[in-house]
């Protein structure tokens, strides 16, 4: 058994740099599959962390402990894949596509789209639910409007992750303060500096783009023969909004996310039965596999047209099992990274260039952003984070909550930007938009840690701490 070394910092950040040459070049080339290019990059970690005296058993350790500690949220994706096949059977999606094509103008679509998404999301608390569900109808609507599909799911994701930081149901919004040393609607509000400022921005850039070149010359003819399509496969009814409501209104209650999902399949599955004279089997099988409009009574799917059946035919658990895939492959290298104290090393120097409140702020988003870069999720960016800087920001006198904020907008919103991440595989296999395609849009979500980074040099919304707050940001 091999005496454990320690790497140097060039040995340390050399998996980061094939993984950013192989993943450009494969993927961002050559659209090789990410999920074998991530292999290739973990086992080259391994074979390093090997050489460095780790054991493999400490990287298979590592995986588990990540896993584990991610596997509710991965879980997720197979009711998400569940909601979207029955709520397509039911009909729930496509009325929201078919009056979404009625009501919304192609110029206003894209900062509406950024407004209806992040409402939702605050009120569900989860990104992943928002596109899964009203993100995939506005998707729809775009595709029928004729609005570039980069910069709808651009929008649509900027929304859903307004809500997923800054609801109060959120799980990485409650972990961020708990992570920092603060409370929960302390780290709410403080969130606005940034929040404000990076949601303004990404209206104006959608409003500019609305009224240019992101919306391509308007085809009334696509708009009216999807919204013909729709009327002629589904019975629309009011009632059809309920799985919408059960989602909104369970998580405004607080219940937990997966039993509350289960809960909005079922009921579309009943009414998928009342209106759409649906099978029990063709429920199941929607749920499982997907939604097929063969499953509906008395359709002709050969007189339906093309486009109405690549937008409706989709779904069930089934689907989401690419994304999982992409998720674990990730998890290899990141536990290799950590077994062989790689990351460690990297942290460790970045530390090293904090010499104000502005580079201490500078440093604490790279660090995370790393970390999220390697990890792919936001709940281990956001502990490691408050765990390596939450000393370093009550030394320079400032707030839980100034750190929490700087949590948040890297590690939460940075999320969706990385393709083999769990967000990023989760929003282009449901927008159908690639990552690389949508990340220019997807402007909230990089704007709030570049208006962190400001603030913090300029000392914009930086709170001191005071003798009576000692107490509070120690709990």
């Amino acid at each position: 058994m091999k005496e454990k070394r320690q790497p140097t910092f060039a040995i340390a950040v050399l998996p980061i740099l094939v993984m950013a040459v192989v993943l450009g070049v494969g993927f961002g080339v050559y659209r090789y599959s990410v999920e074998v290019l991530l292999l290739i990059c973990s086992f080259f970690t391994v074979i390093l962390g090997l050489f460095y005296g780790s054991t493999w058993n400490e990287i298979a350790d590592a995986v588990s402990n990540k896993i584990g500690k991610s596997f509710m949220a991965i879980f997720i994706f197979v009711f998400v894949g569940m909601i979207i096949g029955t709520w397509m059977l039911s009909g729930t999606i496509p009325m929201l596509i078919y009056y979404g094509l009625k009501l919304l103008n192609p110029a206003w679509f894209l900062a509406s789209a950024f407004i209806i998404t992040a409402i939702v999301s605050v009120c569900t608390g989860t990104s992943f639910g928002s596109v899964g569900t009203v993100g995939l109808a506005l998707i729809g609507v775009a595709e029928g409007l004729g609005v570039y599909l980069p910069a709808a799911a651009g929008a649509i994701i900027s929304g859903a992750y307004f809500g997923d930081k800054m609801s109060p149901l959120s799980d990485t919004t409650n972990l961020a303060p708990v992570a920092a040393g603060t409370t929960l609607f302390e780290h709410i509000k403080h969130m606005f500096y940034t929040t404000a400022p990076a949601s303004l921005v990404s209206l104006i850039v959608y409003l500019i783009a609305g009224h240019a070149d992101a919306v391509e010359s308007v085809d009334a003819s696509a708009a009216q023969e999807m919204m013909t399509g729709l009327q002629d496969v589904y019975q629309f009814n009011i009632l059809l909004l309920i799985p919408l409501v059960v989602v909104l209104v369970g998580s405004a209650m607080g219940k937990p996310t997966i039993p509350v999902m289960f809960a909005a399949s079922v009921v579309a599955g009943i009414l998928a039965m009342v209106y759409q004279g649906a099978a029990v089997g063709s429920v199941i099988t929607a749920a499982f596999e997907g939604f097929k409009l063969n499953m509906i009574s008395g359709i002709d799917v050969e007189a339906v047209p093309a486009s109405i059946q690549s937008l409706l035919q989709r779904g069930g658990m089934t689907s989401m099992m690419t994304t999982m895939l992409k998720v674990f492959c990730a998890f290899l290298f990141a536990g290799a990274m950590s077994a062989a104290g790689f990351m460690t090393v990297i942290l460790n120097t970045l530390k090293k260039f904090v010499h104000s409140d502005g580079t201490l702020i500078l440093i604490t988003i790279l660090s995370v952003l790393i970390i999220a870069l390697v990890v792919g999720n936001a709940y281990i960016p956001i502990l490691m984070g408050g765990e390596l800087f939450r000393e370093s920001f009550r030394e320079r006198g400032l707030q839980g909550k100034n750190l929490s904020m700087t949590l948040e907008d890297a590690g939460t919103c940075s999320i969706p930007l990385v393709p083999w991440s769990a967000g990023g595989a989760y929003m282009s296999g449901t927008l159908g938009v690639a990552t690389f395609s949508y990340v220019p849009w997807a402007v909230f979500c990089y704007a709030g840690f570049i208006f962190a980074i400001l603030w913090g040099f300029l000392g914009i919304g930086l709170v001191r701490i005071k003798p009576e707050d000692e107490e509070k940001d120690q709990t």
